[in-house]
């Protein structure tokens, strides 16, 4: 180791300094001495752009491109387009003939920074355009998703002649072609590829193969994955989507199954495409139960996999199970984001459940959620649905960026609570703000006027949306007015709305069909009935399922039923409305024989009925007399059905047994009910009792009623008369006394006819253009064969003072006028009376039709009346 060790010869100064010399001091302020472009640099790495802009106008034209590019990105790295303008502007002072790099980087700054006008003016200057040019120009354009501009400058580029795409801008274009749905530029793009020798280029043939299968192309779709040599995830995650978009999921699912046995694991992104799609389909169990698959197969679910899932729940009226998704999205660490608590808070506002919607409020609080658009728009309407109006503003004044969405949740909130004024104050601001109102605007504020009554002011709004607003009206804003008149009982002013669409072209939907089908569903509106469905079938709406359940339903309720059945048996599919809507028709007209055999049909093909269902059943095994048959199907829907009885069981029973004359049993089963006999209850023990004389009981169910009606003037005088029949004093009467005593109001009794379509309306009492003498002698010679026992008359439940007191009857008035002034008419006649026929007026039509031979159908307040050859569908019942 010595040996290794060199020597060294010490050499020592020959003057030692008793001062040291004083260095030279340099300050930190004063710049070294570096080149232009060096200083330029290092003011840009410290983010001194202003100081390097002050310093390159004194640099002339020496400064470097290079140079100039780190300038560029400092301007992109602060995202101000002051900069990115006064370094352009620089930029044309200094250097006259630019080359095509620093232009090309040009582009990308205004376009990164926001200015894609300023991105394309630089590019249109351009003397030399190369790949990377047009690669960045279209970059720009696919970032702020301007598909078509994409589309036009691949054109461009192909017409100069001089630049073809790369592998890498290829994907780009054909991308375009898919979100524009140009198929045929996509195909062109194909037939390139192919010729330029890049098929064997995984990410264009992805591309490709998303551009068919997003475009519905599937055969062409799956024919180029076959034929792709290599492929991975993003291949199959692509054709999975094109099958889940075109509704095919059990393909999309053999796909998903095949991806594994290739030894594709698939990631979530795939999992999300089947859960979504299964979600939009509304087969949101199928979805529920992938996502726990998803879970087992060791991929966990993202917050794109539970927003879709609580959406979903959300949206098909599962809000509760929404909730409970929701937190345990929170227990198991993923956190939310906006949409999630959107539809989170959706389900509170469909609920109505305030105190669950404001600890979703306060997480999205805490999640800096609290001035968001989407999660508050969807507070401002949760707040207003649930009454806390005061609360919806204060989020409506929060949100600084206030969109459309935000204005019409706070109008349509006040409009909700009936504060016209406030939200129509609320419409005026927003026709000074920025954001202006749109057509919905415009349509929820007819919608709040008219249906608080205000008719002037709605229609105002709608003829002056046109011209004031410069919204043009669409089908909801005709649809407001119908709704609206129907909600107020006006079905005349609705139909006139109606006829007024259709003479200004305006193509009725669905909705506006809903709404006026229920405008007809009387005896004396079939001729605007067949109109309607005339119109149903031009606008090609008959195979939607609820306008054919509400043609079923109304014209069952207009008297037809053979129309209603011809629609029902020419139906393609039916859920349970439309069976209950059928057999509700049967009943409805008397045929019990035809809703039972309904019943059991839809029970041969598993249909399983509901509530309605057996109402309706139940009151058909009534009408046939099969006490045991209806109490069987009572009790079967308890104990095998699971459904507990309503209010419209109790009373379907009870008519059970009166209709039978099983007096006894029907008071047993009253008193042995788990709920309380209304109104409805002892009205129809009342009738049975009437119909088959029982008169203590009838007294018992008389005097029930008065406890619970006291003001009712017929009943009491069907009970005095009663008390008559039994030699009960008539101060033995003890009515609970109302608070308030209210002069009894005696009803008007009114019949409609209609005729060469104009409705006749006859008042009972009034003949009005009837000839008296006439009109006389043709009911004397009805009435000889009509003689009731007095007894009988007794006995009667009616709504109307008897003819003796009130003048003749308002549908013998009716029938006067369709037998004796109108005979033409008098093949089938229909009537629609307000108050339930009386016993006489029924026996006198049943003899009408005998004497007549004529057809009618008379639908007073209880059921609809089918006269025919001396009888009559309720079987003298109702």
């Amino acid at each position: 180791m010595e040996s290794l060790i060199l020597p060294c010869k010490t050499i020592l100064p020959s003057k030692i300094p008793e001062k040291p010399a004083q260095s030279k001091v340099f300050s930190r302020n004063i710049p070294p001495k570096l080149t232009n472009d060096a200083y330029l640099k290092r003011l840009c790495k410290l983010g001194r752009v202003s100081e390097a802009f002050s310093t390159l106008d004194s640099c002339g034209s020496t400064v470097r491109h290079n140079t100039l590019s780190h300038l560029i990105q400092s301007c992109i790295d602060s995202n101000s387009l002051d900069l990115c303008y006064k370094l352009h502007a620089c930029v044309k002072k200094l250097i006259k003939k630019p080359d095509p790099f620093l232009e090309t980087k040009l582009v990308g700054m205004f376009a990164k920074c926001g200015s894609l006008d300023d991105a394309f003016a630089v590019f249109d200057e351009m003397r030399q355009r190369n790949l990377y040019t047009w690669s960045a120009i279209i970059g720009a354009c696919s970032r702020e998703n301007r598909w078509g501009d994409v589309l036009e400058l691949f054109y461009w580029m192909m017409a100069d002649g001089d630049v073809v795409p790369d592998a890498f801008l290829f994907p780009k274009i054909v991308q375009a072609c898919g979100n524009y749905g140009d198929v045929d530029t996509g195909r062109l793009i194909h037939g390139m590829v192919i010729k330029l020798g890049m098929n064997n280029e995984l990410r264009v043939n992805n591309s490709i193969l998303a551009l068919y299968a997003k475009c519905g192309w599937l055969s062409s779709a799956k024919r180029f994955f076959e034929g792709m040599e290599v492929s991975d995830r993003v291949s199959w995650n692509a054709i999975i989507t094109g099958y889940c978009q075109a509704g095919e999921i059990s393909e999309a699912q053999r796909l998903f199954d095949s991806m594994q046995k290739e030894g594709i694991e698939p990631d979530e992104v795939t999992w999300n495409i089947l859960i979504s799609s299964c979600n939009q389909l509304g087969k949101w169990h199928v979805a529920r139960e992938l996502m726990n698959e998803m879970e087992s197969h060791g991929v966990k679910p993202d917050v794109c996999t539970w927003s879709c899932m609580i959406l979903a729940f959300a949206q098909n009226n599962k809000r509760l199970e929404a909730l409970n998704l929701f937190g345990e999205m929170l227990l198991s660490g993923v956190e939310p984001n906006g949409i999630t608590l959107m539809a989170a808070i959706s389900a509170c506002s469909s609920l109505k459940d305030i105190r669950k919607g404001k600890e979703v409020h306060l997480f999205a609080i805490k999640l800096g959620y609290g001035e968001d658009v989407l999660v508050g728009n969807s507070l401002i309407d949760m707040y207003s649905k649930c009454g806390e109006l005061e609360s919806a503003r204060q989020i409506f004044d929060m949100i600084s960026e206030k969109d459309v969405y935000t204005w019409n949740s706070m109008i349509a909130g006040y409009y909700g609570a009936g504060y016209c004024g406030i939200a129509y104050d609320l419409f005026k601001q927003m026709q000074e703000s920025d954001v202006l109102p749109n057509v919905v605007t415009w349509n929820m504020m007819i919608t709040g006027y008219i249906l608080n009554g205000d008719e002037e002011e709605a229609m105002d709004l709608f003829h002056r949306m046109e011209k004031d607003g410069g919204v043009k009206r669409d089908t909801a804003s005709w649809n407001a007015l119908i709704a609206g008149y129907l909600h107020h009982g006006q079905k005349n002013k609705a139909l006139g709305i109606f006829r007024q669409m259709q003479s200004f072209g305006v193509k009725p939907n669905s909705i506006t069909i809903l709404s006026i089908l229920p405008a007809c569903a009387n005896l004396i509106a079939m001729k605007k009935l067949k109109e309607i469905h005339c119109c149903v079938l031009r606008s090609n709406l008959e195979s939607e399922l609820s306008i054919a359940n509400s043609l079923v339903d109304i014209y069952a309720k207009s008297g037809n039923i053979k129309y209603a059945k011809a629609i029902f048996e020419g139906m393609p599919s039916i859920d349970i409305i439309t069976w209950n809507s059928m057999a509700t028709g049967y009943v409805l007209h008397g045929c019990f024989n035809e809703a039972i055999e309904l019943f059991e049909r839809m029970r041969r093909l598993g249909c399983r009925p509901n509530r309605r269902t057996f109402a309706s059943v139940i009151t058909a095994y009534g009408l046939a007399k099969k006490v045991d048959e209806g109490r069987h199907v009572f009790s079967n829907m308890i104990e095998e059905y699971k459904i507990l009885p309503c209010l419209e069981h109790y009373v379907a029973m009870v008519n059970l047994y009166g209709r039978s004359g099983k007096l006894d049993e029907a008071f047993d089963f009253i008193k042995s009910m788990a709920i309380e006999p209304d109104v409805s209850i002892w009205s129809a023990f009342l009738t049975a009792c009437c119909k088959h004389g029982n008169v203590k009981l009838a007294i018992h169910a008389g005097e029930k009623l008065l406890e619970l009606v006291p003001d009712n003037g017929f009943t009491q005088k069907l009970v005095l008369q009663l008390y008559d029949l039994c030699g009960i004093p008539k101060d033995s009467l003890k009515i609970k006394r109302p608070r308030i005593r209210k002069v009894p109001i005696e009803p008007v009794s009114l019949s409609l006819i209609e005729d060469k379509n104009v409705v006749h309306t006859f008042v009972t009492g009034d003949p009005g253009q009837l000839d008296g003498k006439s009109l006389h002698s043709w009911r004397e010679s009805i009435e000889l064969n009509t003689k009731a026992s007095k007894y009988h008359d007794m006995l009667s439940f009616q709504e109307e003072g008897t003819e003796e007191t009130a003048g003749v009857h308002s549908e013998k008035l009716a029938l006067a006028f369709a037998l004796i002034k109108s005979p033409q008419t008098s093949q089938t006649i229909r009537i629609v009376k307000n108050l339930r026929m009386c016993d006489n007026c029924h026996r006198f039509a049943k003899m009408v039709s005998k004497i007549h031979g004529c057809e009618m159908y008379i639908s007073d307040s209880k059921c609809i009346h089918h006269f025919k050859h001396g009888t009559c569908s309720c079987g003298d019942y109702w």
